[in-house]
């Protein structure tokens, strides 16, 4: 399992969102600032198995080009 962090530009979030939801992945979505200016952004976090990591980074890059993107790899999940 992996746990995915989009860091997007506000004004691509929606189109970003609706795509992956479209793929079949859920979406956790998070309002953040950051930068030099105190940009308006949005967070993204998507848990996938390994196996579909590149397909849900694939559709970010269509829908949010220059968007930062961090994986990290989760080796407990639990639902409480």
């Amino acid at each position: 399992m992996k746990l995915l962090m989009f860091i997007t530009e506000a004004n691509v979030t929606d189109p970003t969102v609706d795509a992956l939801v479209e793929q079949g992945f859920r979406v956790t979505r998070l309002a953040s600032t950051g930068g030099f200016l105190r940009k308006g952004n949005t967070t993204l976090l998507v848990g996938v198995e390994e196996n579909l990591a590149d397909r849900a980074v694939a559709v970010a890059k269509r829908t949010a080009p220059g968007s930062l993107m961090i994986a990290l790899d989760l080796d407990r999940y639990e639902r409480l």
